[in-house]
């Protein structure tokens, strides 16, 4: 997996110290919403005004899990039009910039620290929950982290498809723990032309 040492100009959001509160948008903070269509189905974004906080498939897992007041319907939020722009150059077949939208996932620090190194990851290439184990230890300082501990954070990824959880496999190249569904990792992989013959969908369990 290719490692930016410019994260901290492209991931305003990741914390520089590490721990593992919690925290979520609350009510007290205006958040508005959209629907954009993809051939995914519809998705559902969500921004403070000015960044993008989340983005849903219909009925994903963990579906709004960071936003726990009202979102505001309006559509022509320009931060809106600047990310239905991004996602139209994707299905596109496009390789837009992960840098060239402002984005501030809610999470502990932990998760955040997952989070940028998903947006490491390469169009048209996967990595391993254990090999994220690895990089997050190594940036933190830390003597080891379980991959099981990463494959939550993988999972509870409030920005699907963007900050690109899918492109996550387990060691053995099994197709596990996407919260949209096996059916629509499948789907973003072939996309980016990184479905590879080995990948495959296990019969029961995980293997991170």
């Amino acid at each position: 997996m290719r490692h930016d040492t410019g994260k901290d100009r492209y991931f305003p959001w990741l914390a520089t110290e590490f721990h593992l509160d919690d925290r979520f948008w609350s009510d007290t903070v205006m958040l508005y919403s959209t629907i954009h269509p993809s051939p995914f189905g519809p998705l559902h974004l969500a921004s403070d005004g000015s960044h993008l906080v989340g983005l849903w498939m219909e009925g994903q897992k963990y579906f709004g899990g960071c936003v726990t007041g009202d979102l505001v319907p309006q559509d022509d939020l320009p931060l809106f039009i600047q990310t239905r722009q991004w996602l139209d150059q994707y299905f596109a077949g496009e390789q837009p910039a992960i840098a060239s939208l402002p984005l501030e996932p809610s999470g502990s620090s932990f998760r955040k620290a997952v989070w940028a190194l998903l947006c490491e990851i390469p169009y048209g290439e996967t990595t391993t929950y254990g090999e994220i184990a690895r990089a997050v230890a190594n940036r933190t300082n830390l003597p080891s982290m379980s991959s099981q501990a990463v494959g939550g954070a993988v999972g509870h990824n409030p920005i699907s498809i963007i900050i690109p959880c899918h492109r996550v496999v387990g060691r053995n190249g099994s197709l596990t723990g996407y919260a949209g569904g096996l059916a629509k990792k499948v789907q973003l992989l072939e996309h980016e032309g990184a479905m590879l013959p080995l990948f495959h969908i296990p019969s029961k369990g995980t293997a991170l």
